[in-house]
């Protein structure tokens, strides 16, 4: 008899992990939960549980702590769960400029943001190597692909890491039976906003700019299926990247510095 098929999902409490979960389950994928927020988990897990039928574990972690990718790695092995798919997911902002905050809040943000999805892709590879199957998709943005603003100021470089990172593990693990993609959304209904204080902001900005977090997730799931590497969710979006492709870097900065005033606090 094959075994279920095992997705680890971080950051999968609310918005676009949620809907990873969700989606996955959907598909008959059984699920290892994590985020920090443990009564969240359980009842998404519920949720699953009820609907799909599938086979649901929680791991409450806080990836901010070093520790924590291994000590999930370790908790699976434990339980006997070997990881096919790993959603790295978990992330948040960071508002301000990067001198208005303690190193400390910036050294967290790099840990959950760069640090331990470089890390749980080095634990979770080698075996998903000797299966010689598994899938990985880095939860990245469009911001990763436009010049970055004032404000928030790590978090395009952490999602331009993302995505070189996934890039390049694509290429070292598709001889091996792994897909490997960046999934990159840009403005997604979530709690994002809500957690980095930004949504009366937000409410600025045009309709057409966003996505909804079920057709952000079923696009990476296709994408990575069909072994992208780099996925831009949305027309407009790949209009976006495209655009900024093609301007001059002087005239693209300009255009992020003049338009990112209305939705990035850069004091």
């Amino acid at each position: 008899m094959t075994r279920p098929l095992f997705a680890l999902v971080t950051g999968a409490s609310a918005g676009i992990g949620a809907e990873f979960a969700r989606q996955l389950a959907n598909e008959g994928a059984s699920l290892v939960l994590t985020a920090r927020r443990a009564d969240r988990l359980e009842a998404l897990a519920a949720e699953l549980r009820e609907r799909h039928g599938v086979e649901v574990h929680c791991i409450p972690c806080d990836l901010a702590d070093p520790r924590a990718p291994q000590q999930l790695f370790d908790e699976c092995a434990r339980r006997g769960l070997a990881v096919d798919v790993l959603v790295n997911n978990a992330g948040y902002g960071v508002t301000g400029s990067f001198l208005s905050r303690p190193w400390q809040t910036h050294a967290d943000f790099i840990q959950v943001l760069m640090t331990a999805p470089a890390e749980l892709c080095h634990r979770f590879l080698p075996a998903m190597r000797e299966r010689r199957r598994g899938r990985i998709i880095n939860v990245a943005s469009l911001a990763g692909h436009v010049p970055a603003p004032a404000g928030h100021t790590l978090y395009a470089a952490s999602k331009a890491y993302l995505i070189k990172f996934s890039q390049a593990l694509a290429l070292e693990n598709r001889a091996h039976g792994i897909q490997v993609c960046a999934l990159c959304p840009g403005f997604t209904h979530s709690e994002f906003h809500d957690v980095t204080g930004t949504r009366e902001q937000m409410k600025g900005m045009p309709r057409w700019l966003w996505m909804d977090a079920d057709a952000v997730v079923r696009d990476g799931l296709a994408a990575v299926a069909r072994g992208d590497s780099v996925r831009i969710s949305g027309r407009v979006n790949r209009a976006i990247k495209s655009l900024f492709k093609l301007l001059p870097d002087r005239l693209g900065h300009a255009l992020i510095a003049r338009g990112g005033k209305g939705f990035r606090d850069s004091a």
